[in-house]
């Protein structure tokens, strides 16, 4: 064989390398998730209960039970911001194509999700609508929830509400949902009491500022100096109710939201009335086939079927679900029928007997 000939063999078999690996490139890419089977899952916190005992594992369990090989990298921001940029472009760094993101403070993701969006990565809001380039949404009616809080307040406090003064303890100002919350109990609770007398915004969700803030209420109020106290979470709730008591201030209605098996114990026991029910099992599991369907390239209408709007971009495919006031009288319809927590975990030594009078065991 000549050199020109040997030219042209070489030359040939290059080109039918090049083409090859193409092709297989190709077919690697189909539906959209390349090589990479892996759903990034960011949560924002863990003094919230909810976190590591349902939202975690429920969403990992279903997206593998709709994708056998996919993983799930999974991150808690601790509720730091700036942990939660490094884990979601660790994420990006690894290439993962889908992030299902909860974010610490919504308005600080819009420059991360645009970024990725570039990059053909979809991101997926949970339970928080953060801002930027999102694909899908799913979460709750959040201004509704704070209408239902407000209506536990207005039923806690009966025929003396439009004479009663009320306390609010609102969320964390980065949390989008903590404003909706507000804006809704606001919305039943204006007109219908006499005065908020003192509200305060809670940074984090911290249980610990609940409580000093709580005792700060306390002392420029004075112990009869309100009637009812509306906490944004349980979390909270547990630090506003641990204030009552070393204050000796007993009889005051308090309000939550969550569920938190610690909530629902103080609601058993009395010294707190009610919590917001949200079923966190449909919405982790249609987050997670959320998640599958766009790794696969697939259609997500029939999971996402209406829209909503942040201030970077309207029109995003999303689930909303509702949720139920809980008070000790209908625990067992919702609570223990739902599975969300045994009566075992519930009705320890120290709320036998207020589960017993409440007809759980």
């Amino acid at each position: 064989m000549n050199a020109t000939m040997r030219r042209v063999v070489i030359g040939t078999a290059a080109v039918s390398m090049a083409l090859s690996m193409a092709a297989c490139g190709k077919a690697g890419s189909a539906g959209g998730d390349g090589d990479n089977k892996t759903i990034g899952l960011l949560l924002p916190e863990n003094k919230t209960t909810r976190y590591e005992t349902f939202d975690r594992p429920l969403i990992k369990a279903k997206i593998k039970s709709l994708c056998k090989d996919c993983d799930v990298a999974y991150n808690n921001a601790n509720q730091d911001t700036e942990t939660q940029k490094k884990q979601f472009d660790a994420l990006i760094t690894k290439g993962v194509k889908v992030i299902i993101l909860d974010p610490v403070d919504a308005t600080a993701t819009r420059s991360w999700v645009d970024a990725a969006a570039r990059k053909g990565v979809k991101v997926v809001a949970y339970d928080r609508l953060a801002e930027g380039d999102i694909s899908a949404y799913v979460s709750y009616d959040n201004e509704k929830i704070g209408q239902l809080q407000g209506e536990g307040v207005l039923n806690a406090l009966g025929d003396d509400a439009e004479d009663s003064r009320v306390v609010m303890i609102n969320g964390s100002p980065t949390d989008p949902n903590a404003a909706l919350f507000k804006a809704g109990a606001h919305k039943v609770l204006d007109g219908k009491v006499k005065k908020v007398v003192y509200e305060q915004d809670i940074p984090d969700w911290s249980p610990d500022e609940a409580n000093r803030k709580m005792a700060a209420a306390i002392t420029s109020l004075g112990k009869d100096g309100f009637d009812a106290v509306y906490s944004a979470n349980d979390g909270m709730a547990g630090g506003i109710t641990t204030a009552l008591k070393s204050s000796g201030i007993k009889d005051v209605p308090v309000g939550g939201q969550d569920s938190e098996l610690a909530g629902l114990q103080r609601i058993l026991g009395g010294s707190q009335t009610f919590t917001i029910y949200k079923g966190i099992k449909p919405e982790a599991e249609t987050t997670a086939e959320i998640a599958v369907k766009l790794l696969k390239g697939e259609k997500i209408d029939s999971v996402a079927p209406e829209t909503a709007a942040s201030k970077s971009k309207k029109g995003i495919p999303t689930k909303l679900y509702d949720a139920t006031i809980v008070t000790k009288d209908n625990i067992k319809d919702t609570i223990l029928k739902d599975e969300v927590y045994t009566a075992d975990q519930i009705c320890t030594a120290d709320f036998a007997k207020a589960c017993k009078a409440a007809g759980i065991k």
